[in-house]
């Protein structure tokens, strides 16, 4: 018995990484001051959507690690292959968009938490901008992803800070469970900011890095049930984080009326005479190591999607001259995401954090579409199609988001909202 145990065990260790790292990154600065904004704003008013993001989450993460697994290919890559280079071009242009946007929010985390302990953004941003490159470029991927899964520990933190700010436990495990009020779904502000937690939750571009990394280890389909676990237990840990972050602003920011976060470490230095100094130097600990985290992950997943789509060779294994393009994007996202937050104020890039979001939450149903397509299709997956089940959760996701898009954006056009 404990052979048996031992050996499985040793086999998730093994290919523990992709799914871990693609589901904690997602708490990245965005991230962050998406869910700290939703807990000042609201209290535990949001917190009801933790559990169908949650389920949703594992399904489609569990969706593009199959895919990887089965068909030995990125989901870009198989993209362009199934739909044509038309289809595929405009959606990566879209996705370096939304990118870059998160780029800059890395960028706006770094310096912000940073900032709170008294070091300028001129000196934060270029040596962390220098160090993810360096990171990626000069080291290797066994290397790399050791350096992000202890990052992913730090995460941890946020689960202390939201202990330290001494929330209504009964309050929020009960919101978390039953739905908010109807009026809330007469707020505008309210609709968009469900969309970012989404958007930001789900991101779109989670399922290209995640099947990528999978194709790029290597992992076969008799290993598959534990890379299987490895993205159920990163969904579960970045979910239960993010839950934290929200019940930690609610129980500190929103009781005390203090719902306007500029920046993410506004949350942190608002939270300092409210839970403590423990509080406020895990919140901003943790705001760092998720926006350093982050702007090395997404990039990379970026450039990833692009030398995919068009055919080019990529992948943090091979040496620059081997894959130029790769590269090259790669550093010019990170160049170009830190000169962003150097030459503009802090005050023109508030609202691209949290717009970024919800981009993210906008164009989600489109690839999850997409994906649908593909891992139904017999000749490509074989009996590894997708289940009912799996089928239901991830079209009515998509259902459900592009109807609150179709919402706001109705809300938005008529007059008086």
């Amino acid at each position: 018995m404990w052979k048996r145990w031992r050996t499985r065990i040793l086999l998730f260790l093994a290919v523990l990484g992709p799914g871990f790292i693609t589901a904690n990154v997602d708490n990245d600065s965005g991230g962050i001051l998406t869910y700290s904004q939703a807990g000042a704003q609201y209290g535990y008013k949001l917190l009801w959507t933790m559990i169908p993001i949650t389920i949703a989450l594992i399904v489609v993460q569990e969706m593009c690690a199959r895919m990887g697994v089965v068909t030995g290919k990125g989901l870009s890559d198989l993209i362009r292959e199934e739909f044509g280079l038309r289809l595929t071009f405009v959606l990566m242009i879209m996705l370096v968009v939304v990118n870059y946007t998160n780029v800059v929010t890395e960028f706006i985390g770094i310096a912000g938490s940073l900032h709170l302990f008294h070091v300028s953004k001129f000196i934060s941003v270029p040596l962390c901008a220098a160090l993810v490159w360096y990171m990626v470029v000069r080291g290797n991927y066994k290397s790399t992803e050791k350096i992000f899964l202890v990052a992913s520990v730090v995460y941890i933190s946020y689960i202390f800070a939201g202990v330290l700010s001494q929330p209504d436990w009964h309050d929020a495990l009960r919101a978390t469970v039953v739905l908010p009020p109807k009026s809330v779904w007469g707020d505008k502000a309210y609709i968009y900011m469900a969309i970012g937690v989404v958007g930001t939750t789900i991101a779109p571009w989670m399922q290209f890095y995640l099947q990528s990394s999978i194709v790029e280890k290597g992992i076969r389909v008799k290993d598959y049930a534990a890379s299987r676990l490895d993205v159920i237990v990163g969904s579960f840990f970045t979910d239960i984080v993010a839950w934290f972050i929200i019940v930690a602003c609610a129980a500190t920011l929103y009781v005390h009326g203090m719902g306007s976060i500029q920046v993410a470490a506004d949350a942190a230095e608002a939270m300092r005479p409210l839970a403590g100094d423990y509080a406020f130097i895990l919140f901003a600990f943790g705001l760092f190591n998720a926006s350093l985290f982050a702007a090395s992950i997404l990039p990379i997943s970026t450039a990833y999607t692009v030398c995919e789509g068009l055919g080019l060779e990529s992948g943090v294994d091979k040496r620059f001259r081997e894959a130029p393009v790769f590269y090259w994007l790669y550093s010019l996202l990170i160049a170009g995401g830190a000169l962003t937050v150097l030459l503009l104020p802090d005050a023109q890039l508030i609202n691209v954090a949290i717009l970024s979001q919800v981009l993210n939450g906008m164009l989600l149903p489109l690839v999850i579409i997409l994906m649908l397509l593909l891992i139904n299709r017999s000749d490509l997956m074989g009996e590894h199609k997708n289940s009912l089940l799996w089928n239901v959760i991830a079209w009515g996701t998509s259902v459900i988001v592009i109807g609150m898009t179709v919402v706001y954006a109705v809300w938005g056009l008529m007059p008086g909202h």
